[in-house]
């Protein structure tokens, strides 16, 4: 007879829904791949009057997490139910007690995470966490084990659908910020509060998770400097498509002189990069290794199925585990690299400036820009009258002298506002 691994769920909803989904279609498959039966005995949620229409019967759910963590007919713990707490401290439970947590909480291991990993390496269980970054696109297990063994020089990412999905509409449409925010919300791809997503919250949480396994440091989610798509609007998406650009929302991790620049923003990207073709809500991420060279991994980056799939393929892999009486690869982050602070960021910016519409503006403008060392690549008018504007693309400088000098356009009484400040990766990446 085939061993049994018993499984508590703690959280039922999209993601946990897909899990229990997955696991029941393919239960034949997963049996054989695995060696072992895989079944679900306790799930943790929270409105236990709520019809799931699972394929579980009402025996295994509970409002009480605790119990499910430590029952005994418990092996594997899989949390899907998100936030910090009380997730964080019933992953750490089940860790003490000495049983593997399968995990999708980005959040929790991008604040959290070396605190997790070592309370795991104590315990000699799996922490796995695949689904915590791009939904179903396999890239921790290749950051971690695959290329375990090269340099990883940088990791570029489009890590959010819901932002990448809002530009792709403006971009393609022309529609205005807000009306496509209004479509992704009535589509679910958006939520009723949609900060986390359009603010990059969601993308930084998973570039620290990123940046700490590709450079072995710890990387924690308030390291990451973080902008949101919210002041994009469909006059930069039109600038950029006249100059060969799109513009996405990228998360960025590089290493060099002994840093770790790590940082979420909204871009200018070349058409021709592989990331600007991404499209709708997928996402995708772009891996340069010193041996293995450019890798591009691409996918649906959420949802019920994506993700339950990448949660599914944990438990699997830690089942095979605990079969064997093994654990798999360590987080090492052995290595204590600074983090390189924005203002030392060098790369080309783009800048929109409302001015008055005479004589002499374009001088002072330019006479600002120099006073700093921010050296002008283009620049032209757009409108006349009321409606002028510059817009002018930089050669590379330092973010802290452009910083400086849009403080003091914003001085001038020529500028009657400085409406768009984003930044170009001509070479996607800079160092």
């Amino acid at each position: 007879m085939d061993r049994v691994i018993r499984i508590g769920l703690l959280g039922c909803g999209t993601v946990g829904g897909g899990v229990v989904t997955i696991l029941d279609r393919e239960a034949d498959d997963i049996t054989v791949r695995t060696g072992a039966k895989l079944e679900i005995t306790h799930v943790a949620v929270r409105d236990l009057s709520r019809s799931r229409g699972l394929p579980l019967p009402d025996s295994v759910f509970t409002d009480d997490p605790v119990r499910v963590v430590e029952a005994d007919d418990v092996d594997v713990v899989v949390e899907v139910m998100g936030g910090i707490e009380p997730a964080g401290t019933l992953v750490r439970r089940a860790l003490e007690l000495g049983k593997p947590v399968v995990t999708a909480n980005k959040e929790l291991v991008a604040q959290q995470g070396p605190e997790l990993y070592a309370a795991a390496r104590a315990a000699g269980v799996d922490l796995a966490y695949e689904a915590a970054v791009a939904g179903a696109i396999p890239i921790i297990k290749p950051l971690k084990e695959s290329l375990a063994g090269d340099r990883i020089r940088r990791v570029v990412g489009i890590l959010n659908g819901t932002t990448n999905y809002i530009l792709t509409r403006m971009t393609e449409e022309g529609a205005s910020y807000e009306e496509v925010l209004a479509d992704a919300q009535a589509l679910g791809y958006a939520e009723a509060d949609p900060t986390a997503d359009v603010g990059g919250h969601d993308a930084a949480a998973k570039c620290a998770i990123l940046a700490s396994l590709a450079f072995d440091s710890s990387v924690h989610g308030d390291d990451v400097h973080r902008e949101g798509i919210e002041s994009v609007t469909a006059t930069d998406i039109r600038t950029a498509d006249r100059l060969g650009y799109v513009i996405k929302l990228i998360g960025i991790a590089h290493e060099s002189d002994g840093q770790v620049g790590v940082r979420v923003h909204p871009a200018f990207l070349p058409k021709e990069h592989p990331l600007a073709a991404v499209r709708d809500a997928f996402n995708a991420i772009y891996v340069e290794a010193e041996a293995a060279g450019e890798l591009m991994f691409y996918g649906r980056g959420a949802g019920a199925e994506p993700t339950g799939s990448a949660v599914v393929g944990d438990v699997i892999d830690v089942a095979r585990n605990l079969l064997q009486t093994a654990r798999g690869a360590y987080e090492t982050h052995h290595r204590t690299t600074p983090i390189r602070p924005i203002d030392e960021l060098a790369t080309q910016y783009y800048v929109l400036l409302d001015v008055a519409d005479r004589s002499g503006v374009l001088a002072e403008v330019a006479t600002t820009f120099g006073a700093h060392d921010v050296s002008i690549a283009q620049v032209w008018q757009e409108g006349h009258g009321d409606s002028a504007q510059l817009v002018l693309i930089t050669h590379r400088a330092l973010e802290r002298d452009l910083r400086a000098t849009v403080d003091e356009l914003a001085t001038l009484p020529s500028v009657r506002s400085v409406a768009s400040v984003l930044r170009v990766e001509a070479e996607v990446f800079e160092q």
